[in-house]
């Protein structure tokens, strides 16, 4: 007995000072930080909402999902969630009452974050979050699609085992950095990588195929997510690794402005981070072969300039450009360095799919203001004075001109379709006023 009272005291004081360090300062800084290199809070606070209390609508090819309060709340959060509740739901993709969570929880990604990080976020989401009281959302998936149980057999099929990442031997510290925010707190994959027909990601990682990262072909709210790779066409083979430095810090380079979801991941996640990792993030984006090594680059011509500089509009599409584009992104096409992007030579025109130049035309967009570049700057939409057909002239004259040869000829009724669903996204009890101007 007088051996054993030693003894749990002594563990009494170890799991005391267990618990001080996940309540320490430093630690939960630490976790902040990785929640924002991880952009928690753009799928789990709505519009208007409170931080981290979920409640943002994702549309899902079965119905609509919500994301859930992921504050200390007691009652409605994760506030009873011990350590291992915790990273089972964020590594494993399985809930505290043991359901599968659906996989736009990017699970497969934080498969291999660390434990040590494992650790830093629990602190922060434990201690450093306020906690809402704010009831989660049942989703609109209607039964029996609404079961859980199918959602086991996916993550058994698709979701990777758990297990930290670890830089191959003798890789470059800066480049192994890189890898691990890319494949795993970034999850970036789960926005730019193509999915197959049951919804998992192609790839996880580089050394699974070059899908990895070479653009996604299903547009997420209206926009389709860019080839990352090393493509000189649709990718970023043409950028240098400053370029893209620049764009992650600011949203804005010489090539391109922010759009679209990644407008968020700059605002939330990306402007937040240390000039180290992103710059590890961007050396190792630059480091990913091609998906196409024979994709035929870009090559300016300025023969529609000339004709523009000229007065000759005759070119399908051009006067509208003229008209409503020009000023901004100039007749040569080339825009104006980090405010209104170059269209000549820019991935997203050269994109096979239209998709998101499209949906810019007919809603605009906003390029955040950020630390560094705090000036925002808004494109106005078009889609409520331009009909289809000349949004599709437009956004061809655009695609086929200054030396840009995208493929797909865009027409009217690619333009309703878009029309239609950026309608249904936003809720919209007037589709019809939207789906055409007369």
């Amino acid at each position: 007995m007088k051996m054993l009272i030693p003894a749990l005291l002594l563990g009494m004081t170890t799991f005391a000072a267990a618990a001080a360090e996940d309540n320490s300062a430093d630690l939960i800084k630490r976790g902040e930080y990785l929640a924002r290199a991880g952009d928690c809070v753009a799928c789990h606070t709505k519009m208007g909402g409170e931080t981290f209390a979920g409640g943002l609508s994702m549309a899902t090819p079965i119905g609509n999902i919500y994301s859930t309060n992921i504050t200390p709340d007691k009652k409605t959060g994760i506030g009873d969630y011990t350590y291992d509740d915790f990273q089972k739901a964020v590594r494993h993709g399985i809930a505290k009452n043991g359901d599968t969570l659906y996989p736009a929880m990017p699970y497969p990604s934080y498969a291999v974050v660390s434990d040590e990080d494992m650790h830093a976020l629990y602190a922060y989401f434990m201690h450093g979050v306020k906690p809402v009281e704010a009831a989660n959302h049942k989703s609109d998936i209607p039964w029996p699609l609404s079961m859980r149980w199918p959602l086991s057999i996916w993550r058994g099929l698709f979701a990777p085992d758990v297990k930290a990442f670890q830089p191959m031997k003798g890789q470059d510290a800066v480049l192994a950095r890189g890898q691990y925010l890319v494949e795993g707190l970034g999850h970036c994959g789960a926005c730019h990588t193509p999915r197959s027909f049951t919804m998992q990601e192609k790839a996880l990682n580089d050394s699974e195929g070059s899908s990895y990262l070479s653009g996604s072909a299903t547009p997420i709210d209206g926009f389709t997510a860019n080839n990352l790779r090393g493509d000189n066409r649709d990718g970023l083979g043409r950028w240098s690794e400053d370029e893209l430095t620049q764009f992650l810090r600011y949203g804005r380079n010489d090539h391109t402005a922010v759009f679209g979801g990644m407008t968020e991941v700059v605002q939330h996640s990306l402007q937040h981070l240390s000039d180290e990792d992103i710059t590890a993030i961007a050396h190792y984006l630059k480091s990913l072969g091609a998906k196409d090594p024979n994709q035929i680059g870009f090559t300016p011509d300025d023969t529609v300039a000339k004709a523009l500089w000229k007065g000759d509009d005759s070119k399908a599409g051009a006067a509208l450009y003229v008209d409503s584009c020009g000023a901004c992104h100039r007749t040569d096409g080339k825009g104006y360095k980090r405010a209104f992007p170059q269209l000549s030579g820019n991935a997203v025109v050269l994109a096979e799919d239209p998709t998101s130049l499209i949906h810019i035309v007919l809603s605009g967009a906003t390029l955040p203001g950020v630390k560094g570049a705090p000036s925002a700057i808004t494109m106005p939409a078009f889609g409520w004075r331009l009909n289809d057909q000349q949004v599709a002239d437009v956004v061809n004259f655009i695609r086929t001109s200054w030396g840009n040869t995208a493929k797909n000829q865009v027409s009217a009724s690619d333009v309703a379709k878009v029309r239609k669903n950026d309608a249904e996204q936003q809720g919209s009890v007037d589709i019809e006023k939207l789906t055409e101007v007369k």
